[in-house]
């Protein structure tokens, strides 16, 4: 395996990842912001260079400094060949199994795989599928904009991080909360406030450059919100050249409901999010 840091190589590999959309959109996204700025502080791994079969991107080893932490251990994958996938998987040297950590990806293999190795390894995993959503013409959608008297749009900050991670369904503990409030620093973001200034909607976006924790707070809904705050999310990564994408649940008719009116497309591609938590306990 080797770890590539130069920034031509860096570039050529984004240039291969989006010949391989939509498949590889969380690491295209995520190299996509390594090449720009790397904001969250990622590398990445390849099997070889330049013929490659697997890419994974992951935090530099002295970003995640709790080892219970996954939030902070963001991972992505894509492969062409779902063996080479299972032996990077093995390879200590590329993912480090004593810690915990979320692994995000869209190709059939990429749960099994990783579900046996966990298995072997006595580490507990926790599933999310996903629904892949995809926008065909970002152009088009970022042109609209949102009109209403009653809300206007602001900045997220460190003070509503609290009120993002108790709406956050796979969150809402200590570790969820820093990483809400680096999405909030660090990564293109949308809210709409009230009169109050106080928060009515968000839409943050997170290292793969996936749209991510669409919320209105229930005395809001109905008012096209949730759609503003996506949209005005979207422009701002659209003008950095990403896709438009994200992940909605199977039975949450209700967004994909929405999205579909906002011209997003339900891809058949299942968007898993993979969260990895080893045992404390010393095995004998």
């Amino acid at each position: 395996m080797q770890i590539l840091t130069c920034p031509s190589k860096l570039k050529l590999l984004e240039t291969v990842l989006q010949r391989h959309l939509p498949q590889a959109l969380p690491a295209n996204g995520a190299v996509m912001h390594i090449n720009r700025r790397n904001p969250a502080q990622h590398e990445v791994v390849v099997d070889s260079w330049p013929e490659f079969k697997v890419v994974l991107t992951r935090p530099r080893k002295e970003v995640v400094k709790d080892k219970q932490d996954c939030y902070s251990n963001f991972h992505t994958a894509f492969y062409r060949d779902v063996d080479a996938w299972r032996t990077l998987l093995e390879n200590a040297e590329a993912i480090d199994w004593g810690k915990a950590f979320q692994l995000k990806g869209l190709q059939d293999g990429l749960y099994e795989a990783a579900r046996e190795i966990a298995a072997s390894r006595r580490v507990s995993l926790k599933p999310y599928f996903y629904q892949t959503t995809l926008h065909p013409d970002p152009s088009a959608y970022c042109q609209s904009r949102y009109r209403s008297g009653l809300f206007h749009f602001g900045s997220l900050n460190s003070s509503h991080s609290a009120l993002l991670n108790e709406n956050w369904s796979v969150g809402r503990n200590d570790w969820s909360l820093r990483y809400l409030d680096s999405l909030i620093h660090n990564f293109p973001s949308a809210c709409l406030l009230d009169k109050e200034e106080q928060l009515v909607s968000w839409c943050l976006s997170d290292p793969m450059g996936c749209l991510t924790h669409g919320y209105t707070l229930p005395q809001y809904r109905g008012q096209g919100c949730v759609a503003a705050v996506t949209r005005a999310t979207a422009v701002k990564l659209h003008a950095c050249g990403f896709p438009l994408y994200g992940g909605v649940l199977a039975d949450n008719q209700p967004s994909k409901q929405a999205l579909k009116r906002q011209g997003f497309h339900i891809l058949p591609l299942t968007n898993y999010a993979l969260f990895f938590t080893p045992s404390l306990q010393p095995t004998r």
